[in-house]
């Protein structure tokens, strides 16, 4: 499993979003002047990484089934 480049695609993506999503939680907290200006921002960019993920499992579930 760990050799199969769609898995570590996955794995990555999701690390990613863990990685903004934790950002932008410690942004939150800290608030201040940055999570003003950058708030939605780095929240928009946790979408956009989420949406990549998604559609990378989708296609490493769809490809095991067919047995690709």
């Amino acid at each position: 499993m760990f050799q199969d480049p769609l898995f570590i695609l996955v794995a990555i993506a999701v690390l990613a979003v863990l990685a903004i999503l934790l950002f932008g939680i410690g942004g939150f907290a800290k608030g201040g002047d940055f999570n003003r200006k950058h708030a939605n921002k780095v929240m928009r960019y946790r979408i956009y990484a989420q949406a990549v993920a998604i559609v990378a499992i989708l296609l490493f579930v769809y490809f095991r089934r067919v047995g690709g």
